[in-house]
């Protein structure tokens, strides 16, 4: 058997036969991966600590003829806390269902983007969907979709009035309109612009407030449903 060493998070997991656990993997490594946890539900299981989603840490994973199993694992952070919020809980679970759905190839950028946003949600002070905001503008961004931009992307021209065209996912400007665009209030792109830009340690000083805040989010989860297909989930 093959064994191999992987840094990685626990993004999803589901109980299979009696005490048996499946987990959907991402690693810095390797990507998504599926892996098996033997025997982790009972009760005086050794590794039962590391069979939950955020589970984050180094996975000894043996590869067999029909499985990928995982034989040890060392913790470095289980972001326990977020069991204590449940607004904070379903943000990083949002967090958690874009990676699974989306993300397939290791991405190390994406792989550190993740952890420091969980690391926020479970430790810092933050306002809801300020975290799950910068995530889903990072992941435009490795989708090669920018929305911090004063040029339209069709055109060039300088943008006064701000579209975002659902077909490309960026900005353009009024003579690039489309049946496909929406409007981008200043207010709402002065929230995108200051979120893209404050890293999420320094997010507990941020107050956006007013209508920006709230139309940014439902700018967000628009254009990550026209781009995936998928919708978030809810977050409460």
């Amino acid at each position: 058997m093959a064994s191999t060493k992987v840094k990685a998070i626990v993004i999803r997991a589901a109980n299979v036969k009696d005490k048996d656990k499946l987990l959907h993997l991402y690693s810095l490594e390797q990507g998504k991966m599926v892996v098996s946890m033997r025997g982790v539900r009972g009760d005086k299981a050794k590794l039962k600590s590391a069979k939950e989603i955020f589970c984050f840490g180094e996975f000894i994973i043996e590869t067999t003829k029909n499985a990928n199993i995982v034989t040890s694992v060392s913790i470095i952070d289980s972001f326990y806390d977020l069991s204590k919020n449940i607004e904070k809980y379903y943000e990083a679970c949002a967090i958690l269902d874009i990676v699974d759905k989306v993300v397939k190839e290791p991405d190390p950028q994406l792989f550190i983007t993740i952890i420091k946003a969980l690391e926020t949600l479970c430790y810092e002070d933050v306002k809801k969907f300020y975290v799950i905001d910068k995530f889903l503008l990072d992941i435009f961004s490795a989708m090669g979709c920018s929305f911090i931009t004063d040029k339209c992307s069709s055109c060039g021209a300088t943008l006064g009035s701000r579209y975002l065209n659902l077909d490309i996912g960026e900005l353009v400007c009024p003579a690039c309109k489309t049946s496909s665009c929406i409007a981008v209030s200043d207010a709402c792109y002065s929230a995108l612009r200051i979120l893209s830009s404050t890293p999420y340690d320094k997010h507990t000083s941020l107050k956006l407030g007013g209508m920006g805040e709230a139309q940014a989010f439902n700018l967000l989860s628009k254009n990550y449903e026209w781009r995936t297909g998928f919708t978030l989930i809810n977050m409460i």
